[in-house]
């Protein structure tokens, strides 16, 4: 591809992942709304969001070998699709179930997403400006997410929340329409370089072997996961947090959370970048700084949900908004830096299966419990612990990263 086709190509899957996270995110602002419409508790909302990335769970890693197998931007074209006519069918649920199972299959259509988004751009730009381009594309998630939970809870608290489904989910079909004509690249060749010189065909234990022999891709996606349950937790529970403790209503509540996180569109961009600049002087650099930004990311919700409230608190957590989402770039380029190029929209897949598994699916439905249990504000204390985790894990994997790199011969 030429530098401008490449470049919309970018544009494109950009569009795409920020209608996802709107889709994906809309909901969380309307959950007031469906307690009072259909008398679901704080768990049973949560649940909403978790069923999403449990159907991703399910799915990504089938999906994801068909991406790198077959077609990136048909698959992408197709995916989206699905997802954003799901996201419509929402509308137009009467009752908890069914609204459960349209957001099941919202899942399903998101499940190779992000493997065949990321598979394209590290075909189409060079290796060391990997973070960077990541960290662009990924700043779409909150601005999608903020957007998402901005307009959900203006639109439904002056036309209904059947609105707010419907409105963010007729653009990702149009742009669906668009991908699927997008120039596709060719299909790497799974071959290994053997130490006599010769060119093989890698066999299924020499795939495997690239994921349970990589101590660096362990520890990432290992952090990964408890980075992606504060990120998680915090977009879906904030527009609630302020909506009780704050006592706004819930339009003006969605747009002071989503204001909150649409400040990591500063955050994912500036941690590729720092990453990739600090690469220059070490190599560990991808591993290294999300686990500083993670240090950081801790001591700033310890501050806020424990010791801080109203105009402080929203300041601190302003911060937060950027930190959080720092480690996005360089955990994401880390997960194609070890691995084989065939195989680097599965090697994403593993991570989002694992980041899903122990992250995004668990964040929901546990801080959803322990708010029935507890109070939103008890419950929201406990995320710190999971930023110093993931702080160990990234500093751990810096010791093998250098090892564990990509190298044919």
């Amino acid at each position: 591809m030429t530098k401008k086709q490449s470049w919309r190509v970018f544009g494109l899957l950009f569009l795409l992942y920020m209608f996802d996270y709107m889709d994906r995110m809309v909901i969380v602002s309307l959950f007031p709304f469906l307690k009072q419409e259909m008398g679901m508790t704080d768990a049973q909302c949560g649940l909403l969001v978790s069923v999403v990335y449990w159907s991703i769970l399910g799915f990504s890693f089938p999906v994801s070998i068909l991406v790198d197998r077959w077609s990136r931007t048909k698959s992408i074209s197709i995916m989206a699709a699905i997802w954003s006519m799901a996201t419509l069918v929402c509308a137009f649920t009467k009752t908890f179930p069914q609204l459960l199972v349209a957001r099941t299959v919202i899942g399903i259509g998101e499940a190779g997403y992000a493997p065949g988004g990321t598979a394209m751009l590290s075909a189409n730009f060079p290796m060391e400006k990997r973070a960077r381009i990541l960290g662009l594309w990924n700043a779409s998630i909150p601005l999608g997410s903020a957007l998402g939970i901005g307009i959900g809870g203006f639109v439904a608290h002056h036309f209904g929340w059947r609105h707010a489904f419907g409105l963010v989910a007729i653009p990702g079909l149009f742009l669906a329409i668009l991908f699927y004509f997008v120039t596709d690249y060719e299909t790497v060749r799974l071959t290994k370089i053997e130490k006599t010189g010769k060119e093989t065909k890698m066999q299924f234990m020499d795939m495997a072997r690239q994921f349970t022999h990589n101590k660096t891709l362990l520890c990432n996606n290992l952090a990964f996961a408890m980075n992606v349950f504060i990120t998680t937790a915090l977009l879906t529970w904030l527009p609630t947090y302020f909506h009780r403790f704050n006592n706004l209503a819930m339009d003006k509540a969605s747009m002071k959370a989503g204001s909150i996180m649409l400040l990591a569109i500063i955050g994912a961009p500036l941690g590729g970048f720092l990453a990739d600049a600090w690469m220059k002087t070490n190599k560990k650099a991808r591993m290294l700084f999300p686990a500083v930004s993670s240090v950081f990311t801790a001591f700033l919700l310890f501050v806020a949900f424990v010791f801080l409230q109203g105009t402080s608190q929203y300041m601190v957590l302003f911060l937060v908004g950027i930190t959080a989402v720092a480690f996005v770039p360089s955990g994401v380029a880390v997960t194609q830096d070890v691995v084989h190029p065939g195989l680097c929209a599965v090697s994403l897949s593993l991570s989002i299966i694992i980041q899903h598994l122990l992250g995004s699916s668990l964040a929901p439905v546990v801080i959803g419990n322990l708010s029935d249990i507890y109070g939103i504000d008890k419950a929201l204390a406990i995320l710190p612990v999971f930023a110093l985790c993931a702080a160990i894990l990234l500093f751990t994997g810096s010791l093998f990263y250098q090892k564990d790199l990509y190298n044919e011969a």
